[in-house]
């Protein structure tokens, strides 16, 4: 009889008690459902700012600055999320990766649960609006922690050899919930107009609680990781994981905020692309939201595929070919909205995001934690990961300033991608590549200065 990927993942040692288990099955699927009520969250966040919050939380009478302010509420989640990611990995770093994630876990599904029971504008006025920033403020603190703690939870869990794979399961989260969103709001979305505004748009918000049940309890049952533990007891965890990480590695840092400003390509497909399809390709709110579902939903295969194909290749040759294609198929993407043809428009998003964009949301999770060393990763890979985000948050806003009048006036966003992505391009080109690198070694600026020390 075969043992499972858990027990097989473990050394005889491991399996005797002595030492800390690795379950990468068990991490893999805790991160999965963490990142699925995340991105559910953020999607159904985004899809709402772009198709009701402008009627519902503020002042009637100019649509498109309505339209730009509920874009600016999307974005200031990513205001907050520097702050979650600061804050929960010091925690992180030094208390371990599970309570910090039980935390996260639950500070989202409230935040996401108090905006389905928020009053509206012509209710209260504009307290609904500040009520709503704060909702969104939670919403992007839990997120700040939740994708680099995930991340570095699964890799430490991983074996050897296959981290890009089990690790890339942080992102298929993403897809996960984006799918489940946009399948509520679907028939959601079909309901008359007043009801609607009324009580319809409520509905995504509440069924987070769902996910968040399921996801709290496979936490539950999930050990510390092995290398944290391991770590602990050679030495103890530094004081001031922020102040080590930018001691030794604030070159990696940078790398990963320039790298993760790359993501301002989802940013710019989910929300703003949302909105100028209905509001400039003239195409049907339903056909569009179908669309991004099942383009997004096909990159939960190609995901993992990209991640285990970076455990033999390398992480940077995915990195670098996803952002390449991917800016020249965001071009395609927006002349395709411009047909107002739903088939030009699947295909344009099909090379888009299921083909290229997946190559760097299958490698990430793994390439920006293996760049850190054990005692400061979660810290330095949220660090750099959420200041890069800041740019990808306040992407549609941008996109919404920049869109000019005109059958081509989405061409100067789509040069805003591209100035993105070449950025990114250039520190993935410049960082060390680390599939091949025992996770003991990893983060070798870092452990050569402290080793240096003493």
């Amino acid at each position: 009889m075969s043992s499972s990927p858990d027990v097989a993942a473990q050394s005889p040692t491991e399996r005797g008690g002595s030492v800390p288990r690795r379950t990468p099955v068990k991490a893999a699927l805790a991160s999965f459902l963490g990142s699925t009520l995340e991105y559910y969250d953020f999607f159904i966040y985004g899809t709402a700012a772009a198709l009701v919050f402008p009627q519902l939380f503020f002042p009637a009478g100019n649509p498109a600055i309505a339209t730009i302010a509920a874009f600016a509420t999307f974005g200031v989640a990513y205001v907050a999320r520097p702050l979650g990611g600061l804050v929960m990995g010091h925690f992180g770093d030094r208390l371990g990766r599970k309570n910090v994630l039980l935390f996260t876990l639950v500070l989202m599904g409230m935040a996401s649960l108090g905006i389905g029971l928020l009053p509206a504008y012509e209710q209260i006025g504009v307290w609904a609006t500040i009520l709503l920033v704060i909702a969104r403020l939670a919403q992007g603190f839990s997120a700040g922690a939740e994708s680099a703690g995930a991340s570095s939870l699964t890799l430490e869990h991983s074996p050897e050899g296959r981290r890009g794979f089990f690790t890339s399961f942080v992102m298929t989260g993403y897809a996960s919930g984006m799918v489940l969103s946009t399948l509520v709001f679907i028939p959601i979305t079909a309901l008359p107009q007043e009801q609607l505004m009324s009580w319809g748009w409520r509905i995504p918000f509440l069924l987070s609680v769902l996910v968040l049940a399921l996801a709290f309890w496979v936490r539950t049952r999930l050990d510390e990781t092995p290398a944290f533990e391991e770590q602990v007891a050679e030495d103890e965890p530094r004081k001031l994981p922020s102040r080590e990480v930018l001691r030794y590695q604030r070159s990696d840092v940078l790398r990963v905020l320039l790298m993760s400003v790359f993501s301002v390509m989802q940013t710019i497909f989910t929300v703003f692309g949302l909105s100028y399809a209905v509001q400039h390709g003239g195409i049907e709110r339903t056909s569009i939201l179908t669309v991004n579902a099942v383009a997004i939903g096909l990159s939960m295969i190609v995901m993992p595929l990209c991640g285990r194909l970076s455990d033999r290749i390398g992480r940077r040759p995915l990195m670098l070919t996803a952002m390449i294609g991917s800016t020249v198929s965001l071009y395609l993407y927006f002349l395709a909205l411009g047909t107002g043809n739903i088939w030009l428009v699947f295909g344009a998003s099909f090379l888009f995001m299921t083909v290229f964009y997946s190559g760097f949301n299958g490698v990430w999770p793994s390439f920006f934690g293996e760049l850190f060393a054990t005692p400061v990763r979660y810290t330095g890979m949220a660090m750099g990961n959420q200041l890069g985000l800041l740019v990808a948050g306040f992407g549609p806003m941008i996109g919404g300033l920049l869109l000019t009048e005109g059958e081509f006036g989405w061409i100067p966003v789509a040069v805003f991608g591209s100035i993105c992505a070449l950025l990114a391009a250039v520190a993935a080109f410049s960082a060390r590549e680390t599939a091949h690198t025992n996770i003991a070694e990893l983060g070798e600026p870092y452990l050569r200065a402290v080793g240096a020390k003493r």
